[in-house]
């Protein structure tokens, strides 16, 4: 099992021979070292050491060692704007919300993608599962980019920032102070090292009003506004990809008469700004969908009926006006068969969550005994959201996931890991069949080109570290 170093310098001492700081600088000394055995001592330290200045050493260890090992957190918008210009198809980028056992899975994706001669694949995480999986943005781009360097990663890192959203029933009382939590998420989530956001301003979307741009002002206006914030915050030279939404995942599907209004309306927004911003490169929208699935009384999930055709004409509308296409939510709970499909319709992006939190509790390997843990747990402290009606399996099945958080070191240290991630490889490797990810490399590197950004040595590295 990884080690978790309890200070500075037992961090300092667990990587001699593999890495030394030189100056402001990282320099590996062993690479084969670093990606097999210090990569993992570093995501666990990163994660659940007690001492502050150690969790910040390691977090700025990771990066620089991404930086060095080339592979770097980068955007996808370079090729999004390529397939708005139809210099591709066949091709829907999953991008896998990491709950549970980030740095893991992120190993394991990332191999399995240098198998499949692949590089199309997103690691996002929301503002609502930052909350219960207890994961914050510069800890969670730390497990990805970790994670990428133990899977001997070469390439870009796309890491996600998915449902920035608004608080409609907040929002309605006091609509500045929702929109500057949504603002200073966008600031921690640029600074922490993510280059992709997707800002779901959706539920603040007024059907009573009597056209369709009244309906989505506050929708677009906001994301105009949100779109500017980061904009102002690229620093390094490198266009943050910038997604938006239309209909709240769950609702009512999505029509291309709302998408043009909220198009239309975010770019006058935007231009109104400044003509010098670059707009969305997606945008989300309603199907039929909806998050998790439905849990049915007995166990299992409800069958979903999802227009594709909705999807076919939405992503040709977004297409039409610059964009990569629209983009699925709440689709790792569909049937196996379903997923051939999305390329097919020019679905731009698919977000994939609960599917994989699923096979990890689900599977056959999952410590029973955790099992009866993590059950108790909801029942306890999760039973003010139990629906009226609901049996106790639909209630532990909508409830679990407040649980990856309280139980995360148990999570990661699973005896039966090995295991439970060989299933989910079998399972990435399957999805990336069905989405035409396999062979993508070639395109994304002729499209996306990682910058270096190093970061300044932290003062508890020069405490540490000797002058000279």
């Amino acid at each position: 099992m990884p080690r978790v170093a309890g200070s500075v310098p037992e961090l300092l001492a667990s990587l001699e021979g593999v890495a030394r700081i030189d100056g402001q600088r990282l320099v590996v000394t062993d690479e084969v070292a670093f990606r097999a055995r210090a990569a993992a001592d570093l995501a666990w330290t990163a994660t659940f050491s007690e001492d502050a200045a150690t969790v910040e050493a390691a977090r700025w260890i990771v990066w620089e060692a991404s930086q060095e090992l080339d592979a770097r957190s980068a955007s996808i918008e370079a090729l999004y704007r390529a397939r708005a210009r139809n210099e591709y198809e066949g091709l829907t980028v999953p991008a896998i919300n990491l709950r549970a056992q980030t740095f893991d899975m992120a190993r394991v994706i990332l191999e399995t993608a240098r198998e499949n001669d692949a590089a199309a694949v997103i690691f996002e995480l929301a503002r609502s599962e930052q909350t219960y999986t207890y994961q914050r943005v510069f800890e969670y781009a730390t497990s990805v980019l970790a994670g990428a360097i133990a899977a001997d990663w070469q390439g870009p890192v796309f890491i996600q920032g998915d449902h920035y959203q608004f608080n409609a029933k907040k929002y309605a009382s006091d609509p500045e102070a929702v929109t500057e939590e949504i603002r200073r998420a966008c600031r921690d989530a640029i600074a922490a090292g993510y280059r992709n956001i997707d800002i779901d301003s959706s539920t603040l979307v007024d059907l009573s009003k009597a056209t369709l741009d009244e309906q989505q002002r506050e929708n677009y206006g906001r994301a105009a506004e949100l779109t500017a914030l980061i904009r102002s915050l690229e620093t390094d030279g490198v266009t943050i990809s910038v997604g938006g939404e239309i209909g709240e995942v769950g609702k009512k599907n999505s029509t291309p008469q709302e998408l043009r209004a909220y198009l239309e309306g975010y770019r006058r927004e935007l231009e109104a700004r400044g003509s010098r911003f670059v707009g969305l490169s997606k945008v989300s929208v309603q199907t039929g969908t909806s998050h998790g699935g439905v849990p049915l009384p007995g166990g299992g999930v409800a069958e979903v009926k999802l227009d594709f055709e909705v999807l076919r004409e939405l992503s040709a509308e977004a297409r039409a006006a610059g964009l990569a296409g629209a983009v699925q939510h709440g689709a790792s709970t569909l049937p196996d068969e379903l997923f051939h499909r999305f390329p097919g319709v020019g679905t731009a992006e698919i977000h994939l969550a609960t599917g994989f939190q699923n096979a990890l509790y689900e599977h056959p390997a999952f410590p029973a005994e955790l099992h009866r843990e993590i059950e108790a747990w909801c029942f306890a402290n999760a039973a003010d959201e139990r629906k009226e009606g609901q049996t106790d399996a639909q209630f532990v099945y909508s409830t679990r996931k407040r649980a990856i958080g309280p139980f995360k070191r148990q999570l990661w240290d699973l005896a039966t890991r090995d295991e439970i991630l060989a299933s989910q490889a079998q399972k990435v490797d399957f999805l990336f069949g069905q989405l035409g990810v396999p062979g993508s490399r070639a395109l994304v590197e002729k499209y996306v080109k990682p910058v270096v950004l190093h970061r300044p040595l932290p003062d508890v590295l020069k405490e540490a570290v000797p002058a000279g």
